[in-house]
């Protein structure tokens, strides 16, 4: 029973290591990356001023009154 704790510990630390970066590597493939994706298909053909003016049309901004 000497050393036990070590042991163990030395398990659990590289178990924990490994879980860890599993998890990270699922999170960036499964998450950030479509995320990123859908950000700059969305991005590619957006006109801010297309949808400033929706906005002032619809009364949405208090600084540009609708005309």
């Amino acid at each position: 029973m000497r050393r036990l704790l070590a042991r163990r510990m030395k398990f659990h630390l590289f178990g924990a290591f490994a879980v860890s970066l599993g998890c990270a590597a699922l999170y960036k493939f499964l998450v950030a990356e479509p995320r990123k994706r859908a950000y700059a298909e969305f991005y590619k053909n957006y006109d801010p001023m297309k949808d400033f003016e929706a906005m002032k049309a619809a009364g949405v901004l208090e600084s540009a009154p609708p005309k």
